[in-house]
């Protein structure tokens, strides 16, 4: 519980104790809205609130869909979602799916991965869960702490003869050394897949991300830079694979009473897919927009102590969605959970990503209680990092606010 002390001008969290501002002033530390101020903002700024689109152009969507009654099954707007997508990444396939997770199930599936598969602890729980579901054990690797992503050069000491794949995860958008992935896989004659639920838009190398590996899985949940309200999709330059992934998204019809395949229900609707097409038609608006606040809050929170904003690649194509820091308590004088007990008192939900990392969540820290020791920059990061509201909800004099709080909390930026 975080308290303050007008006597000593301290503040305490319970555990540690930060030096005041000058509490006679008006902008003094006492008045943000963890000691009893009003909060900054009104209403609460998320991290990934929903980018919306053309509103009338995705209602005109739906009326041709009610006005056609086909709702689902391979529709048109499915079809055109899934070429348009082929051709903007540059890829000969594109399946659409209900949601990623099913889409990230139904490629380990159709590539045959069982026994061990080498992921990162640093990523979304459906990463590990889309393993686990079909009893396969995801061995967590580490990842390198500049990138965020998994580290190859940890991989090699982790393949065994029960390894059979590796998942990399492009976080933040940001790609994974795609190349020492490749190059590991080959070596051991091992599937290569890549979690790209962060990097829709972005590219590796001048190349979309999408093309690389066996297969790519994109997420079109409401909270991505491109949504179709709940929906995913499966990228591949493989013909034999992109056919069997289509068989088993719809329960392995072949044809009219034709079923050569197992397969589950994994269709997106006509619903989604008009979403996704008019998120698609705006998304250089949404790029745009968090282009801008991405430059903001890096002018913004420059030199902030203990403050180290993530740099994306500017010679790259990017979607910059994802607006994050790593605080350094020692430096900042203040810890991840203070920090963000604060923020959320001014109705800024900032987020830490992905904590506690998945291997201390289960049924993983059961099975591998002292993974941690083999994970030690996914133990320290998972405590450094911080989300930031982007996005179209998001405008430059938020932005301002935000910055304005974080610069006074921290040890430098609260004293007189």
């Amino acid at each position: 519980m975080i308290r303050i002390d007008k006597e000593t001008r301290l503040y305490s969290t319970g555990e540690f104790l930060y030096p005041c501002r000058s509490l006679e002033s008006k902008e003094g530390i006492d008045k943000l809205g963890v000691f009893g101020g009003q909060p900054a903002f009104e209403e609460e700024l998320h991290v990934g609130r929903p980018n919306i689109g053309n509103r009338r152009g995705f209602l005109e969507r739906v009326n041709d869909i009610l006005d056609r009654c086909w709702l689902t099954n391979n529709g048109l707007y499915v079809q055109e979602f899934e070429h348009k997508i082929s051709e903007m990444i540059g890829v000969k396939h594109c399946i659409v799916m209900c949601n990623a997770t099913v889409a990230l199930e139904i490629a380990i599936r159709a590539t045959e991965l069982k026994g061990e598969v080498l992921v990162p602890s640093f990523t979304f729980v459906a990463t590990a869960h889309a393993l686990q579901w079909q009893q396969i054990t995801p061995v967590f690797c580490d990842i390198d702490p500049t990138t965020h992503n998994i580290d190859p050069s940890r991989l090699n000491d982790m393949i065994t003869p029960r390894t059979t794949g590796i998942i990399g995860v492009h976080l933040w958008g940001r790609p994974c050394d795609v190349a020492g992935l490749s190059g590991i896989a080959k070596k051991h004659g091992l599937k290569l897949l890549f979690d790209a639920s962060h990097a829709f838009g972005c590219s590796h190398k001048g190349k979309m991300i999408g093309g690389f590996g066996d297969a790519e899985v994109f997420s079109f949940h409401a909270t991505k830079v491109l949504n179709s309200f709940e929906g995913g999709a499966v990228v591949t330059n493989n013909d034999d694979l992109a056919a069997k992934i289509r068989l088993m998204k719809n329960f392995g019809f072949a044809g009219y009473d034709d079923v050569t395949y197992i397969g589950t229900n994994g269709k997106m609707s006509e619903l989604s897919a008009a979403m996704g097409l008019t998120s698609l038609e705006s998304l250089p608006e949404f790029i745009n927009v968090n282009y801008r606040n991405y430059k903001q809050y890096q002018e913004e929170l420059r030199n902030t102590p203990g403050i180290s904003l993530l740099a994306y690649d500017e010679t790259e194509k990017c979607n910059y969605h994802y607006i994050i820091f790593e605080i350094d308590e020692s430096v900042a004088g203040i810890s991840q959970d203070d920090l963000l007990k604060i923020l959320w008192a001014e109705n800024i939900l900032a987020r830490r990503y992905f904590y506690p990392g998945c291997h201390r969540m289960e049924p993983y820290r059961s099975y591998f209680p002292h993974a941690r020791l083999l994970l030690p920059e996914t133990e320290v990061l998972v405590n450094r990092v911080v989300a930031l509201p982007t996005g179209t909800a998001i405008e430059p004099n938020d932005i301002s606010k935000i910055c304005e709080i974080i610069r006074m909390v921290v040890t430098r930026g609260i004293l007189d």
